[in-house]
Parts: C-alpha cells; structure tokens; sequence
C-alpha cells in the first residue's frame, strides 16, 4: 500500500526474447540493491511486485550468537549453527507474514482472543 508523501515511480521496460527484464537502474539503486542481494518475487492479481530480500537485523543476530555460544558452540560448529538458526527465523517469519496475509484477505480465518490467551 502506498503511503500518504510517498513517491510512486513507474518506467515502461521491456521483455527480452527469452522472458527477461532489466531492472531500471534508478530503481536498482532506490532498492539499494547489489549482486550479492536477492529479491522477492510476488505475483497477486496479474501484478508482479518485487521486493528485496532483507537479512536479520544485526541485533537480532546478536541474540542468536548470544544462544548459540550459552549452547556450547564455537569455530565453525558456530558459524554452522548460526547460519542454519538465521535460516528457520527467516522460514518462520515468512511462515507468519504469509498467514497474516492470507488472514488480512479473508483467505484464512484469524485468531480469536479466546485462542491466544485461551480464557
């Protein structure tokens, strides 16, 4: 959803023989996107949106070293574990933006209070 002040851009591109398009490089800037970066791409409602990958936040990943060190871990046994723990947070977030989605559409069902707090 755009906000109130905030700036829509939109640049007709086109599509290469083999299916492919360029992204401008104003808006690959914008994104502040690099090769090393990866993106989201979303088809809803014959419109393709794409949004770029963001990683943990550095505290966040802060947190998870924290856990894995209390756990015993180090070298690369640690190094090994933090990137597994990052990548079922990362599943697991995207498993509940996925769910609240389909919530905020009427898809699926939500939650009543009755169910989280069980009362």
């Amino acid at each position: 959803m755009i906000k109130e002040g905030d700036k829509m851009y939109k640049k007709i591109i086109p599509v290469s023989e083999d299916g492919k398009i360029t992204i401008p490089n104003s808006f690959y800037k914008k994104l502040n996107l690099d090769k090393s970066k990866k993106v989201e791409c979303v088809y809803y409602k014959n419109t393709i949106v794409l949004k770029p990958i963001k990683k943990i936040t550095d505290s966040f990943s802060v947190e998870i070293l924290k856990d894995l060190i209390s756990e015993g871990y180090s070298g690369n046994q640690l190094i090994e574990k933090f990137q597994e723990r990052s990548e079922e947070i990362k599943n697991s977030i995207d498993h509940l933006i996925d769910e609240a989605e389909k919530i905020a559409s009427g898809e699926i069902e939500g939650y009543s209070l009755e169910d989280v707090f069980g009362e």
